[in-house]
């Protein structure tokens, strides 16, 4: 689990069981799979019992329903496996997008405070490529094991039905194909499946940090040798690859010997009692070649169970970063919206904070410990402190990031039985590392509030100090880079403190706004900051590890190691 102080083993069940299509349309693709696995060996097996019969020159009449049979099942099975292709992918699709909703719902409930220790590249692999590979288990597993189990047993009936010794050693060939195809490999595949996973991620989150700081790694000349640490272990993960590979082809290989030993075994079996009249040469005939077809369908079983490890293995690693029980001292997400009256956000709000403590997920100690403090509205108040003393914590905690005990009340009412998105309409947050989005200008602002017109986006850029830099840029339409890196520091604080003005938060919560600033340059941006946020009638907390200058605010709070210092 990636919240912070907390180790958890995962439990996938709740992502398979999310995994499985459910309906008739899953139904019917699982009985078309099983009709046409028995169309494949009952055709096999009238194909023998016809040659058979056909040479000893009996009337013509006698092989007609044969004929018929064999032509049925030649037709039933292509078209059936038509069926169960067409009905199985679309059910699992379906229900692919499912499950993707459903781990989007879990991610918002557990971000951002529960993702402090996933990294990007790691994280985009577990919800993307470990999440589709979940769509194997009704495709992959499930339904090949369905049929093939039905398959087997009705194959082993009928050839019961001609000679039981038969059908004994068909059904002690079954037993050791899935002996030898999955109990003896599972163990090599288990272990690659696992390291695979984990090296996919490990490569992803190398190659996003590296695209990103491609610049830093080429300055300091260390670009090769992260390169080539790469190479390494992505060679891992290919080796891990053919390795797997190579199980399933000897899992392959195994089981067409076990099923050609049956087929031996039958033809021992059967031989005297054909030689001394006991049983019927043609019938005898059907009883060999069942083996030949029923093998081909059971040998995707030991196949089937080793994709079933490898998507418990993808199941975990989703499991891990988005569980289906939320950590405590997480905030849970409502599945209902929330109420408008809720959403209807006042022109000012009064903050009260008293005895507020937080602490992390499985931490020893609370993080933040009996806090107390108001924000009055039109107030300006600067909390500073040193990294590591609790600040972004408190932060986490007044936006509903994470729990907290104690009274923390918006006009007087708890914001515990506030819905959260009813809280974070009231008090807004300015990152210490403000997102910006690979779009426009116009894009970046309108997510605010999309109902605002161009001059009312140029207006506020012009209110943030950043109207004549946009002219520059040429308008609305100028795009700001992925991540914003045709920005400077400055210049994104102030468009995201564009955007807060758009969105009229009430309260706003400034976390560390010169930290990516020049310090020649640092008071200038956070004046025109403040003075901006002051002029719209905002409450302002500015959480700041440096001195801010007397003038700009009302109060000082200082903090430490979790606790509000005295004045």
């Amino acid at each position: 689990m990636s919240v912070p102080g907390t180790a958890r083993e995962a439990r996938p069940a709740s992502v398979l069981r999310l995994a499985m299509p459910r309906g008739r349309g899953w139904a019917k693709a699982v009985a078309a799979g099983t009709l046409s696995a028995l169309c494949a060996v009952a055709l096999l097996a009238a194909s023998g019992y016809l040659i058979t019969r056909a040479a000893e020159h009996p009337p013509i009449l006698y092989l007609t329903l044969v004929m018929v049979g064999v032509r049925a099942f030649a037709l039933g099975r292509a078209v059936l496996r038509y069926v169960d292709r067409l009905s199985g992918h679309d059910a699992s699709f379906r229900q692919l997008a499912v499950v993707r909703t459903e781990m989007y719902r879990r991610l918002a409930s557990i971000a951002p405070a529960g993702l402090g220790s996933s990294g990007r590249g790691d994280l985009l692999t577990r919800l993307v490529t470990d999440t589709d590979r979940l769509q194997d288990l009704p495709i992959r597993v499930v339904g090949p094991l369905v049929s093939a189990g039905v398959t087997a047993l009705l194959s082993v009936a009928a050839v019961a039905f001609v000679s039981p010794p038969a059908a004994l050693v068909l059904l002690l060939a079954l037993g050791v194909a899935a002996l030898v195809g999955t109990v003896v490999t599972s163990v090599v595949a288990t272990r690659s499946d696992r390291e695979t996973a984990a090296d996919r991620g490990h490569v992803a989150d190398l190659v996003l940090d590296t695209v990103r700081t491609l610049d830093v790694f080429a300055a300091y000349g260390t670009l090769e040798q992260r390169l080539e640490h790469i190479a390494r272990l992505d060679d891992r993960v290919t080796r891990a690859v053919r390795r797997r590979g190579a199980v399933e082809s000897l899992v392959g290989a195994l089981v067409g010997l076990v099923g050609g030993a049956a087929v031996l075994g039958v033809l021992a079996v059967g031989a005297p009692a054909v030689v001394s009249g006991a049983l019927d040469g043609p019938l005898w005939a059907l009883a060999v070649f069942v083996p030949l077809a029923l093998f081909e369908v059971v040998g995707v079983v030991p196949l089937a169970v080793l994709t079933l490890r490898r998507v418990r293995a993808a199941a975990q690693r989703v499991e891990q970063v988005v569980p289906a029980e939320l950590p405590a001292g997480l905030v849970p997400e409502p599945d209902a919206a929330a109420p408008a009256e809720e959403l209807a956000v006042p022109a000012t709000v009064t903050v009260r904070v008293r005895d507020l403590s937080v602490r992390w997920p499985g931490a020893a100690a609370p993080a933040v410990d009996g806090v107390s403090f108001d924000l009055e509205p039109g107030e300006v108040v600067v909390l500073r402190g040193p990294s590591g003393s609790g600040k972004s914590t408190l932060v986490d905690a007044l936006v509903r990031f994470v729990d907290h005990t104690g009274s923390y009340t918006l006009d007087g009412v708890e914001a515990r039985a506030l819905h959260p998105d009813a809280v974070r309409a009231r008090v807004g947050l300015i990152e210490q590392d403000p997102f910006v989005f690979d779009q426009s200008v116009r894009q970046n602002l309108l997510f605010a509030r999309e109902t605002a017109t161009d001059d009312e986006l140029l207006a506020v850029l012009d209110r943030v100090g950043l109207g004549d830099w946009v002219a520059r840029r040429g308008g609305l339409d100028a795009g700001v880079g992925e991540r914003g890196t045709l920005v400077s520091g400055g210049q994104a604080h102030r468009l995201a403190l564009a955007r807060a003005l758009l969105h009229a938060f009430p309260v706003l919560v400034l976390d560390e706004p010169t930290a990516d600033v020049d310090p020649d340059l640092g008071d200038a941006v956070l004046r025109d900051l403040v003075g901006t946020a002051r002029a719209a009638g905002r409450t302002l907390l500015v959480v700041s590890h440096v001195p801010v200058p007397a003038d700009l605010v009302d109060r000082t709070l200082r903090m430490a190691d979790g606790r509000l210092l005295a004045a």
